[in-house]
């Protein structure tokens, strides 16, 4: 076992097999694969090629090359199965991701929003509660008559 100089810090995680890859291009390309197999366009192609390949290997013996049962076609399926699964459950583990966080985010801006309507709401209080106490045109209109009127009978006396 080799021993390691410098115990401070861990290790750089290596590749096993030497296989480097970026998970977030992997990613990319799985979604892209799960798209694609997930389509009409796919189905109708894929139906297409089985009906060519089973033609060609029952109608023209001189081209067989994968005679009944289609051993050769069905272990084609049997590894389109193999690596479909996984890369459709990368690109919903994926997708899961994202949904969880724009779930967060929208959380986020909820509570902001409601955080800024109750401000609203107590602002829109204290106003009420300030207009409560101006003066309006009429009250002022009236107090003003009656201070003429008593001003009016002090002079006639």
């Amino acid at each position: 076992m080799k021993q390691r100089d410098n115990l401070a810090r861990p290790r750089d995680r290596q590749a096993p097999l030497g296989v480097h890859y970026n998970p977030d291009t992997f990613g990319r390309f799985s979604e892209s694969i799960a798209r694609l197999m997930g389509t009409a366009r796919f189905l109708i192609i894929q139906t297409i090629l089985v009906i060519i390949w089973i033609s060609l290997n029952v109608l023209f013996l001189a081209l067989q090359w994968d005679k009944y049962p289609f051993i050769l076609l069905n272990l084609m399926f049997s590894v389109q199965a193999a690596y479909a699964a996984p890369l459709i459950l990368l690109a919903q583990n994926r997708q899961e991701l994202r949904d969880r966080r724009q779930a967060e985010t929208d959380r986020a801006v909820a509570a902001s929003t409601q955080a800024n309507a109750e401000f609203l709401a107590r602002e829109l209080a204290s106003v009420r509660l300030v207009l409560a106490n101006v003066v309006t045109v009429d009250e002022l209109r009236d107090q003003l008559e009656e201070v003429i009127k008593l001003l009016n009978q002090q002079n006639s006396k």
